[in-house]
């Protein structure tokens, strides 16, 4: 099965050059130029691996991954910025990020790390949400809450699930909607 690859740049040259260099390599990219609209995408969709610009409008990369690790997401990230410098690199890395690579880059190299990235696992669908006593594991549809399993139906574990990656906020209607019910 083909590897699903997010790609988060807001130059549309970048981004074309990295989606035709991935395709060309096997893997589905999909590619988005807002932070903000990243972070919506992520949260909903399963991932292999993101390929994330710091500079973004909506919300910076930086920010994403930050609010992508408090939400316990572990879909691996490999960071792309123009800012090289090893402050800029390590602040990248404690933001959450599983790699980074400055600008510019050789394509070879972002497909090596991409490769690296995704084989250590990591994968979103295998992802655990944890909520105070709550468990959920995504991709086995397994509930419990205090170690007692829960029996869920198809449509009470999407709306759950939806619930629980937004938490601690409060879910509007219009995002229930979209995501438990498409």
């Amino acid at each position: 099965m083909n590897k699903r690859i997010l790609i988060v740049e807001d130059e549309k040259k970048t981004a074309a050059l990295l989606s035709s260099a991935l395709q060309e390599s096997g893997y589905l990219a999909e590619s988005c130029g807002n932070g903000t609209v990243a972070l919506e995408l992520i949260m909903r969709n399963p991932y292999d691996a993101v390929i994330m610009d710091v500079m973004l409008p909506g919300r910076d990369g930086l920010s994403v991954v930050r609010q992508l690790r408090e939400r316990n997401h572990s879909v691996p990230v490999l960071m792309l910025s123009a800012r090289g410098e090893m402050s800029e690199r390590i602040e990248g890395l404690e933001a959450g990020a599983d790699d980074y690579l400055p600008k510019p880059f050789g394509v070879a190299e972002v497909l090596a790390r991409l490769k690296a990235l995704t084989r250590r696992g990591g994968d979103s669908k295998a992802m655990l949400l944890e909520v105070a006593d709550l468990r959920m594991e995504v991709a086995s549809h397994l509930v419990s809450r205090g170690g007692q399993r829960i029996l869920l139906a198809p449509q009470e574990f999407r709306l759950l699930e939806c619930l629980m990656r937004h938490a601690p906020e409060v879910c509007p209607r219009s995002l229930l909607l979209s995501e438990a019910w498409g």
